[in-house]
């Protein structure tokens, strides 16, 4: 498997520091307010790297953070006269009701900031004894001077990285472009004791911090959005290697934008599109279809326009589904052919090829959909090969986390309910009580369910 590796700016082959075990970190939410649509993209894509790399055998630990204490929080639990540990736990509930609605697997672990105080305070006390951060006057900052890498991930040197850092004069830092690992606590804040005295972490020493807590000094992949590689990450490398003197993470995988109109989609631009609105109108799993029709790394157009293609495009997935499931319960149980099971082989080879490749979801999605069309094609599927389709689609969609929504909606209970009906239309038709059994034919549709009669028998659709 290739990955595109930020810190180098090239395709390398993945190799984890301990062969067979991954340890993944994900950039999380700052909870104080729902997710819209490009944050999203990021944890789709974090998934799915880490579904791809579990099928292929590796044991993935992965941990994405919460980040419960922050300014924007503050000011929210101000705005809605709660404190702000009440505006946290409010929207980490939120985060996770999206979350279950996207399929995101959760992680194995969500540390938060305010858990994290002592690890934190711990890093920044290695920090100050090294001599790569110094007080002011109840502050604690970062000497960027002091890492004599730092820049390698944006790929820019100090100079022209402080230039573009737009900070009012302040005397309290050496440079421009040093930056808080501790604040002074202000009147009605949230405060912790330090050796600095009382105050609260700033937002990127918890990163550091909690991953290598969780995880360890050197990590293997560590994900966020392409808007956090500076100064976010390269923050969490110059405070994790200077406090650790090893490498913080080999692989930086970093997801593009996604735009609205060409522009980055953002609360900070106002053109931001909440999951939970978009939800409403096409559902969640229209949305992580969306996410995916792209590779991870290119900047794409959030549409409406998309998300209805989104729910056609799974409407045909799920209907080769349903169709290949009535054959596999209905058919006669033949044995599949060694060249039938060939085919499937194939598929399921461009679609590794396909994920191998820099974790390329566009393309694999290709792949579902040639493998349909092949499927749909076929003039007559044995039970046998249809029962095998169906494990195929099955297994390649559960990788991309597709084909959940039937699932998550109440589809099972449906479909028991819709059996019985049938059951009891098949009875009346045998007893010749054609008014009850047409009855029940529009109570179905009534339902939204559609019966046609096959030669393998009475196969029913949603309308």
């Amino acid at each position: 498997m290739k990955l595109y590796n930020t810190l180098t700016r090239r395709k390398e082959t993945f190799e984890p520091l301990e062969p067979g075990k991954v340890k993944m970190y994900n950039c999380g939410s700052t909870v104080y307010n729902l997710f819209h649509v490009g944050n999203a993209r990021t944890f789709v894509i974090s998934d799915v790297l880490r579904r791809y790399l579990k099928y292929i055998g590796y044991a993935v630990t992965f941990a994405q953070n919460f980040t419960d204490i922050d300014d924007k929080i503050i000011r929210k639990a101000a705005e809605e006269r709660l404190t702000a540990a009440a505006v946290a736990e409010k929207y980490i509930a939120e985060y996770l009701t999206d979350a279950e609605g996207l399929n995101l697997r959760p992680a194995d672990i969500h540390p938060r900031a305010t858990e994290s105080v002592p690890a934190i305070i711990a890093m920044i006390s290695t920090l100050v004894s090294k001599g790569n951060a110094y007080e002011s006057n109840g502050d604690v900052y970062f000497d960027v001077h002091s890492f004599k890498d730092y820049g390698k991930l944006s790929g820019q040197d100090i100079a022209s990285l402080e230039s573009g850092v737009r900070v009012e004069s302040d005397d309290r830092k050496r440079s421009a472009g040093d930056f808080a690992l501790w604040k002074r606590a202000k009147p009605g804040e949230p405060a912790w004791d330090s050796p600095w005295g009382a105050g609260r972490p700033g937002w990127h020493i918890e990163c550091s911090a909690m991953c290598s807590h969780h995880l360890g000094e050197t990590i293997d992949i560590h994900c966020g959005g392409s808007d956090l590689i500076f100064p976010h990450h390269e923050n969490e490398i110059a405070q994790s290697e200077s406090a650790s003197g090893v490498s913080f993470a080999r692989f930086w995988l970093h997801v593009g934008m996604l735009n609205v109109g060409d522009r980055k989609m953002g609360k900070s631009e106002g053109n931001f599109f909440m999951v939970r609105t978009a939800a409403e109108a096409y559902g969640y799993e229209a949305i992580r279809f969306f996410l995916l029709s792209a590779h991870y790394r290119s900047p794409f157009n959030y549409t409406e326009e998309s998300l209805r293609q989104s729910t056609a495009a799974l409407d045909r997935l799920y209907s080769t589904l349903d169709n290949l499931t009535f054959i596999a319960n209905n058919a006669e149980p033949h044995p599949a052919t060694e060249s039938e099971l060939e085919s499937l082989s194939r598929y399921r080879a461009r679609f590794i090829e396909a994920m191998d490749d820099d974790l390329n979801t566009a393309d694999a999605i290709s792949v579902l959909f040639d493998l349909a069309r092949d499927l749909n094609a076929r003039q007559s599927l044995t039970g046998e090969f249809a029962k095998s389709s169906v494990e195929l689609l099955r297994e390649l969609t559960d990788v991309l986390g597709l084909l959940y929504g039937r699932d998550s909606d109440g589809g099972a209970e449906l479909a028991a309910e819709v059996e019985r009906l049938i059951e009891r239309r098949r009875d009346a038709r045998q007893r010749k009580d054609f008014a009850e059994s047409d009855r029940i034919r529009d109570e179905l549709k009534a339902m939204g369910i559609a019966l046609q009669d096959t030669p393998l028998g009475i196969k029913w659709s949603k309308i």
